[in-house]
Parts: structure tokens; C-alpha cells; sequence
């Protein structure tokens, strides 16, 4: 390892390395294991395999749909269900078993739709609704067609996703996610901050946690969820009920916000170098930036030494 990639990552929080016995390697995608090439680096998938000939399971958590994180969860070997929507939808690739659904209630869905929508919002946000792993949109814009590239799926125009919400007059269709995209990070942060606190005309909150799970993926992407549904609550299905294990024997390595959860349930968390300073500050360890195969270094360091 070279002493330049060494400089660039630092230990925040003590580790007791004798008290973890790391079973399962969880990771984030973009911004983690997929930089701006959209493609896993070669010194990354040779450090996983290398994790698994050790007999160590690694799995993908992500914001991406389920569809879009097929690729990546082929290309890194993983035998394990991909933790896709921000934990959201749970499937298995390889026997087709969805393990947990936990959709947004199409009448959060609705009041978040017209939240966006409204007048002073609809010409700087961008709403996607996400359906049985298909993708709705009522206009398309660039930042909606850089989405398409990257994500490798294919929209379905509408020309009111309210609509989409509603199929049968006697039954509610559930998004699995809803997210909101914007040329401005900053208008991402104000929205963060202000839709918790929006209230109806008789001054009832209409977006507590009780209610939506709220993150910012990129600093351009404002993401809502079930309230229970984060890649904390996800690796904790995965790790307990799935595979048997605790905290202690799991890894988790994520560069965002929407990592929070996962880093903080992990007995090792790992953020990346290119993870925003809170981020950062939660997890036990930092590693090189995505340029620099931060993952691939965190694996060296922690599992195959």
C-alpha cells in the first residue's frame, strides 16, 4: 500500500478489533463501491473476492431501484438479497424472493406529490414515483435523463402522477419510494428542513418521521421512504434475521446520509473519504476517497490482514 493512499484515511473513533468477528460486508453503491464512471473498479471486485474466499458474505444496500442494482450485485459475486430503495424492497436475485416491501402509504405519497408540485417548486424539482420496480415521471428533464443514463432505466411518462397513485377507485397503489431532484443542493437542504415541519390548514404536521423517512442520497436527491425503512433497519434484517448475526459481525462502508444508519449499526462503520464531515464524524473509520479505491483499502485493512 502506498504511503500517499495511506495519508488519506484516518481512524475516528477507537476500534477494539478483538471484539468484531466480521461475517458480512455491506456497501453502499454509488459514491462507495461506483464513482462518475458508473462502474466498479477492478482493485474493488478483487478486494471483495478476496473478502469472500475468507467466507465473508457481502451484500449491496442502496438507494437505486432493485432493477438498477442487479448489475452491481453480479459483478461483486454477492450470493445475498440486495437491500435496494434505501432498504425499502428486499429481494433475492438468484430465487426471486422479495423479503420485505415496506412501501410509502399512497396517501403520504399523494400529499407528498402536491408538495413538489406546487407553483414556486414545479419548475426546480423533479418528481420521481417509484412502483413494482417501475420508474414514473410526468415530464422529462435533463437531470431526469442523466438519471435514465445512469440508472440504465427507462421512465414511464404520465401525465399526472397522482393518477398512477390511484388505478382502481377502491384501491391505493404504494410507491416504494419517492424522490425529488433538484439542480440545487441547496434547495435540497431547505426542504430537508422544511417538510418535517409543514403543517395542514388545522396545523397537523403532515410529514412527521412517524409518518415518511426522509434523506439525501447526493446533495441533488431528496429521497422519501417508509418511516421504518433505512439501510440501518435494512442491514439489521439482513444481518439478524436472515443470516443469524449481531451487530459485531458486520462491516458496513457508505459515503451519504442515507449510510447514517447502516455506519451507526455496524460494529465497524466505515465512511468514505468523500462523505460529507457528519458523516464522517459517525463512523468508527474513514477511507480513501472513491477515486482512490477507498473500499478496497478498507477491505485490505480490516479483513484481509
Amino acid at each position: 500500500m502506498q504511503e500517499s493512499t495511506v495519508a488519506k484515511f484516518r481512524l475516528t473513533k477507537p476500534i477494539d478489533r478483538d471484539s468484531l468477528d466480521i461475517r458480512l460486508l455491506v456497501l453502499d453503491i454509488d459514491g462507495t463501491i461506483c464513482g462518475a464512471s458508473n462502474q466498479v473498479n477492478e482493485t474493488v471486485k478483487q478486494a471483495i473476492r478476496q473478502a469472500q474466499a475468507k467466507g465473508i458474505q457481502v451484500a449491496i444496500a442502496t438507494g437505486r431501484m432493485y432493477r438498477s442494482a442487479k448489475r452491481f450485485h453480479a459483478e461483486i459475486g454477492s450470493t445475498l438479497p440486495i437491500l435496494a430503495y434505501q432498504g425499502a424492497w428486499i429481494q433475492d436475485p438468484i430465487t426471486q424472493v422479495i423479503h420485505r416491501h415496506l412501501p410509502v402509504p399512497a396517501p403520504v405519497a399523494k400529499e407528498l406529490v402536491d408538495y413538489f408540485t406546487q407553483p414556486h417548486l414545479q419548475p426546480l424539482v423533479s418528481v420521481h414515483l417509484y412502483i413494482s420496480d417501475r420508474l414514473y415521471i410526468q415530464e422529462v428533464r435533463s437531470d431526469t435523463l442523466a438519471y435514465q443514463v445512469r440508472s440504465n432505466i427507462k421512465p414511464i411518462l404520465v401525465p399526472d402522477l397522482r393518477q398512477v397513485l390511484q388505478t382502481d377507485p377502491k384501491e391505493d397503489v404504494q410507491p416504494t419510494k419517492v424522490l425529488a431532484i433538484a439542480q440545487d443542493p441547496q434547495l435540497i437542504n431547505q426542504l430537508l428542513q422544511e417538510i418535517p415541519l409543514h403543517r395542514d390548514d388545522s396545523g397537523v404536521l403532515r410529514f412527521p418521521p412517524s409518518k415518511v423517512h426522509l434523506t439525501r442520497s447526493i446533495p441533488t436527491y431528496l429521497e422519501a421512504t417508509h418511516p421504518l425503512s433505512h439501510k440501518g433497519n435494512a442491514v439489521l434484517f439482513l444481518a439478524e434475521e436472515l443470516l443469524g448475526l449481531q451487530p459485531h459481525n458486520v462491516m458496513a462502508v457508505g459515503d451519504n446520509f442515507n449510510d447514517w444508519e447502516m455506519i451507526e449499526y455496524a460494529g465497524l462503520g466505515v465512511a468514505m473519504g468523500n462523505a460529507p464531515d457528519e458523516v464522517q464524524a459517525i463512523a468508527q473509520w474513514v477511507a480513501p476517497r472513491i477515486e482512490a479505491d477507498g473500499v478496497a483499502v478498507a477491505i485490505e485493512n480490516f479483513l484481509l490482514c
